[in-house]
């Protein structure tokens, strides 16, 4: 079986995109791990002891810092935090969405700076691993002081109380328990305000999301090329020599994941070798590189973001046993993620518009000289022609949620925490962009295997030809109209299981991101 092991250092895009769909992967504290956190909390016992006052150790919250709170009632104002902070409102997010966040704030608290028991995160991971999975609303957080109304939501359920997935179906948590004779967390000193201090729920939405953003851009990449085999398009576009004398990383690797995909010539490139009237193609075609690889860039830009948050301590105190402080902060700010959140789905919006583009384009006898609309028997048929329209609907939604969540802000608590990042509105928007530009990539998909079919007998090159094929199993030519969206949630399937990356690189090889 195999097992996550949690230093507060180990979250990569991958392991946690990995245990998040995959509950037969389990999750532990590291020994390392486990031994920093004892010691911060021997420390923070010992200041308890000495009668010390600390912010949300003795003392109210936000607004309430400055009421001290008696020993005796140190762990009811750690329960009535949690119960207060549920606050949760709207649709809740996914099972698999919740055991990331589940990890991730287990890895933080691993970090040893919160001054809490280990028994803390072995219990969170107990959940994990026992698939007790906190049911969280996806509405409520303006990413400030961490992401505390989704995550009160995940700590309720945590202490015995709220609410948790069974069976596909939101039951009382304490049923649950009761079945899998599993005893919640009592939170003592410090221990609730923990839980919630953090910005996890973002962080954890934009690593799932950019996973799949990841198998969009290569998605594109390959409609891409099958839109050009069908517009007959040029390949010196992407020549070496001509990135070489721009070297953004992206522009590289895209000119290079092309020429893997297109190959140095196929049937359809050879039959416009010689008398092509056509200069040049269209930027939709021969800028590729520039468009594509700005997206790639911009993607491992927030994967690094991304990966050091979730490495990251973000609570408030924060314990430093060893240099003898606990100090009050604001690293639970989501800002970070938030810029990174909007960048993110500024670049698969961006991604998307241009797949738009040569959809277009083939639609139109004048760019592609094919059948208008792809259809052999057009006015009788429409063929393509919504194809293109429902892409352009997809395309100028994404514009809308393309605006930055980040530019705003709004004051709370009673103007104690008076700027907030609105990080998870942010991480929710990129989540709803890369959905629809994955509708997009495959409907360029079908709009290009339509052309490649009209242009038979030729045939395009290996990994265009094998991915068409596979496409071709479910999804065949359409000599007269149909019920087109069956076909885009077809491929959009096959796309989503890594089927037609998978074919492609069967023929050509591995490709880059």
């Amino acid at each position: 079986m195999k097992t996550l092991v949690l230093t507060g250092e180990s979250i990569t895009l991958e392991n946690l995109y990995e245990i998040a769909n995959n509950p037969e992967i389990k999750a532990e504290l590291a020994p390392s791990a486990r031994a920093l956190m004892q010691k911060s909390r021997d420390y923070i016992e010992g200041r308890i002891k000495n009668g010390e006052v600390m912010y949300g150790v003795n003392t109210g919250f936000g607004a309430f810092s400055s009421v001290r709170i008696s020993d005796s009632e140190i762990e009811q104002l750690q329960r009535n935090l949690i119960r207060s902070h549920s606050m949760g409102i709207g649709e809740p997010f996914t099972k698999n969405q919740s055991r990331a966040m589940m990890v991730l704030r287990a890895n933080a608290l691993a970090r040893g700076h919160s001054g809490i028991r280990p028994t803390v995160v072995d219990k969170v991971l107990e959940f994990l691993n026992n698939d007790i999975i906190p049911v969280i609303p996806c509405q409520g957080s303006v990413g400030a002081s961490g992401d505390l109304a989704p995550l009160s939501h995940l700590a309720l359920g945590v202490i015995g109380e709220g609410e948790v997935w069974q069976n596909g179906q939101v039951v009382p948590v304490q049923k649950v328990l009761a079945e899998k004779k599993i005893q919640p967390l009592e939170l003592k000193a410090k221990e609730g305000l923990s839980m919630i201090n953090g910005c996890q729920v973002m962080t954890a939405l934009g690593l799932l999301t950019a996973w799949e953003a990841r198998r969009l851009l290569w998605m594109a990449d390959l409609a891409g090329v099958m839109s050009l085999e069908g517009l007959r398009g040029s390949r010196k576009p992407f020549d070496p020599l001509i990135s070489a004398t721009r070297p953004h990383p992206g522009e590289a690797k895209t000119a290079r994941n092309l020429m893997k995909l297109m190959g140095e010539k196929s049937e359809i490139s050879e039959s416009h070798a010689v008398g092509d009237p056509r200069v040049q193609d269209a930027y939709s075609l021969r800028c590729m590189p520039a468009v594509h690889g700005a997206a790639k860039d911009a993607l491992r830009y927030v994967v690094k973001v991304l990966e050091t948050e979730a490495n990251s301590s973000t609570d408030n105190p924060l314990v430093f046993a060893d240099d003898n402080k606990v100090l009050s902060c604001g690293n639970f700010h989501g800002m970070p993620v938030a810029h990174a959140m909007d960048f993110a789905g500024i670049a698969i919006s961006s991604q998307a518009s241009i797949c738009e583009c040569r959809i277009s384009k083939m639609i139109s006898p004048v760019m592609s000289e094919l059948p208008a609309f792809l259809t052999p028997n057009g006015g009788l048929n429409s063929g393509h022609m919504i194809v293109q329209v429902a892409a352009a609907s997809l395309v100028s939604e994404n514009k809308i949620l393309a605006h930055p969540a980040s530019v705003d802000s709004i004051p709370t608590s009673a103007e104690k925490e008076d700027h907030v990042s609105m990080g998870t509105i942010a991480a929710r928007k990129f989540e709803k962009i890369l959905r629809n530009a994955e509708n997009v990539v495959a409907m360029e998909m079908l709009s290009a295997c339509q052309a490649l079919d009209l242009l038979a007998p030729l045939k395009p090159t290996a990994a265009v030809q094998a991915a068409f094929d596979h496409i071709r199993k479910q999804v065949p030519f359409a000599k007269e109209d149909r019920y087109f969206a069956k076909d885009v949630e077809a491929i959009k399937g096959m796309m989503v299981k890594n089927e037609l990356i998978k074919v492609a690189e069967q023929a050509v090889g591995p490709l880059e991101w």
